[in-house]
């Protein structure tokens, strides 16, 4: 007798609103066996989750969280092509599992609504009844089912309750053909819907799905018939504007219309379903945030908050840092004992050990602040600062939800580039993804250690403020500055759009759950190593094998080794180019070879200047040889005031970080965008830096 063949793998779409415990749903249904990437084309991330639930394998798709299926670009029309079947990524879904905030049905079955239209298997989970619970709201369940003739689990995504029914419901609606239930629309709606339909067939080869067709109809933003599903001609346009003016003159006006026809089938569906108290009681979390969204003490603790979160990223990710360095130290003298000066011996130090230990330098600090950032997600936390923050950002063209990927980019831009995710606007985030560089990381403060200390002397402004103290506030504020002013301009040129109106739930507390926020956490850091980190080690053996060859067998020390290699030549080639900046050659390959990393044009000055590659910031050697290096052939000082403030104001707006560059490829899924960065922060040091010199050369002879 043949063995049964195993039960073919089905798929489950994952769909709700913002907040409603979807994250946590993914993780208790597929627990570890989850994978992440970037849908073809689009900054949004795919999310697949395997599980096995009484003997059926199933793949869990777990789709952006969205208030609704109305599309209005690239990044929103994922889901509807994903729930049809017409995203290659991933297969069809042969059933959708909806959740829903158990306290606020209303604004949640609109999503609901538009699911149900597309006619596939759907079961409903009803999260967060204990909340409803909480707030003396009572649901009958069993009249909700009978109404919708779809299974509804009640569950507790955050602590596991329902699930094993959940998961029960999930495998036997696949084996019950579910009535589909009548659409909410008018019957002369859903008569203009058959016609527009019927035109759409006549004119494509393959008929579109009718839930599109209908979109089509109701989407007066254009972003549908403008090339979203595909170019619409101009008879299926006309077709469109002709249906419009006769719903108009029938007093249904598009697209005013869905929202009328939904919200009464919504009225009429939890009649009787969802009794509420004549008062609502006032829950914790009302109390917490009377003083948490308070204009005064809100910000009050939102301050304080992100001092703690910035101190702890220093404070537990700076010694493991440190130890990295150490046992990439130790990696390196091991390697150095064993070979022979040599080819090899420089490739495994300077290009591999180099190399991985640049990609790795960077995790605690991208774990730390995502163990922070998850766990304020968790709490419900992180709504309340993107709501105190959206009246200083939206000033500048960006809502509040950008304020935290901004700050975190003050650690280091490759975090705070990822922690971009929680803005769901596409412009807003790609315009944060941007501008983020320019806030002066961590890696910056080596260069601005060394010249504040080697050439602006140690006075006082104004018998109270410290000189040295000013100008590092300088470079730090000249980042900010220019931020907003690219923000500005990108928002009325290559992105333009209007500021979107700053809509926000705010949920109610909760303890996050650890496995979560562990998660979240884990899965950052591995993305971080798994993408980014492959472009990081392979530009860092390119910079060294630029150093190292050709060799010149004549040198008498690694100075005119590098004088003759590639990466030499290359800074004289470019001397001409940063001579107006006060730069010559040997700062000029200091800045190329900082390209992997801003940090490392320290050790090359150090190649450069005949002391080693161990010289760091606080060196006072290296101060003093800067101070009395001469151009060549001359006895005129390279090093000066307004050279050290050129130096500085460069690297404080160029984009010399392959890791920050990796991670925008990899969160926007194209070089262009990392390209345009390079592109434009370079251009903005190169003219800064030159401004800085030249003016500064007025003042100093």
């Amino acid at each position: 007798m043949p063995a049964e063949s195993p039960p073919q793998t089905l798929t489950v779409a994952l769909l709700g609103n913002p907040n409603t415990g979807k994250s946590t749903l993914f993780s208790a249904l597929c627990g570890v066996r989850q994978r992440t990437g970037n849908y073809p084309g689009v900054t949004v991330e795919k999310k697949l989750g395997h599980a096995e639930f009484h003997w059926q394998p199933f793949t869990i798709v777990d789709l952006p969280g969205s208030y609704s299926l109305a599309p209005r670009s690239p990044d929103e029309m994922i889901a509807v092509d994903v729930l049809l079947g017409r995203q290659n990524a991933v297969d069809e879904p042969d059933a959708v599992l909806c959740i829903v905030d158990a306290s606020n049905l209303e604004r949640n079955f609109y999503l609901v609504s538009q699911v149900l239209e597309l006619g596939k298997p759907t079961v409903i989970a009803l999260n967060m009844v204990d909340v409803a619970r909480d707030r003396g709201m009572t649901i009958d369940v069993d009249l909700l089912r009978n109404r919708l003739h779809v299974p509804v689990i009640e569950i507790q995504a955050n602590r596991k309750w329902g699930l094993e029914e959940l998961k029960q419901a999930l495998v036997d609606t696949l084996k019950v053909k579910q009535t589909p239930p009548e659409s909410p629309f008018p019957e002369l709606f859903q008569a203009e819907v058959t016609k527009l339909e019927t035109h759409c067939e006549q004119e494509f080869e393959t008929p579109l799905p009718r839930y599109l067709v209908e979109r089509l109809l109701l989407d007066t933003s254009g972003y549908l018939s403008h090339g979203g599903i595909r170019e619409i001609n101009d008879s299926i346009q006309t077709a469109i504007s002709a249906a419009r003016q006769r719903l108009a003159g029938a007093g249904m006006p598009v697209p005013a219309v869905e929202a009328m026809a939904r919200y009464q089938w919504i009225g009429q569906l939890l009649d009787g379903v969802v009794q509420r108290p004549s008062s609502r009681p006032k829950s914790f979390s009302d109390k917490v945030d009377r003083v948490l969204t308070h204009r005064i003490w809100g910000t009050t603790v939102f301050v304080l908050l992100m001092i703690f979160l910035f101190q702890a990223v220093f404070w537990i990710a700076g010694p493991a840092s440190d130890l990295i360095d150490w046992l990439k130290s130790h990696a390196s003298n091991f390697v150095a004992a064993a070979l022979a000066e040599g080819a090899l011996q420089s490739l495994i130090i300077n290009g591999a050990i180099e190399g991985v230990g640049g990609v790795l330098v960077f995790l605690p600090q991208i774990f730390v602040l995502f163990l922070f950032i998850a766990i304020l997600e968790d709490c419900g936390y992180m709504s309340r600062a993107a709501y105190l923050m959206d009246r200083l950002m939206s000033r500048v063209g960006l809502s509040g939800k950008s304020f935290i990927p901004l700050l975190s980019s003050f650690a280091c831009a490759v975090p705070g580039i990822m922690s971009a995710r929680v803005i769901e606007n596409p412009r807003d985030r790609l315009i944060t993804i941007l501008v983020a560089p320019l806030m002066s990381c961590s890696a910056r403060l080596p260069v601005y250690t060394l010249l504040i200390g080697a050439f602006i002397p140690s006075q006082r402004v104004l018998g109270v403020f410290g000189l040295q103290g000013l100008t590092m506030f300088a470079m730090y504020a000249i980042g900010i500055v220019t931020a907003v002013f690219v923000t500005l301009v990108l928002r009325r040129t290559i992105l333009k759009g209007a500021t979107p109106p700053f809509v926000m739930e705010l949920p109610s507390y909760k303890l996050p759950g650890l496995g979560i926020v562990l998660y979240r956490m884990l899965d950052r850091g591995w993305a971080f190593v798994r993408r980014a980190g492959t472009l990081i080690f392979a530009v860092t053996i390119l910079v060294w094998a630029a150093a190292y060859y050709p060799r010149y067998e004549a040198a008498e020390n690694p100075s005119e080794q590098l004088r003759h290699s590639f990466l030499g030549r290359a800074g004289q080639l470019v001397e001409p180019a940063v001579r107006p900046l006060g730069w010559d050659w040997k700062i000029g390959c200091a800045a190329i070879a900082s390209f992997p990393a801003r940090e490392v044009v320290i050790a090359t000055l150090g190649v450069i200047y005949n002391l080693g590659e161990d010289e760091d910031e606080q060196s006072e050697t290296l101060r003093e040889t800067l101070r009395s290096a001469t151009w060549e052939g001359t006895d005129k000082r390279v090093f000066n005031v307004p050279v050290a403030l050129s130096i500085m104001v460069f690297f404080a707006l160029c984009a010399q970080c392959s890791s920050t560059l990796a991670v925008i490829k990899r969160e926007t899924n194209s070089w262009r965008w990392p390209a345009f960065t390079f592109a434009y922060m370079t251009g903005l040091a190169y003219v800064a830096a030159f401004l800085t010199y030249q003016i500064g050369s007025l003042f100093v002879g």
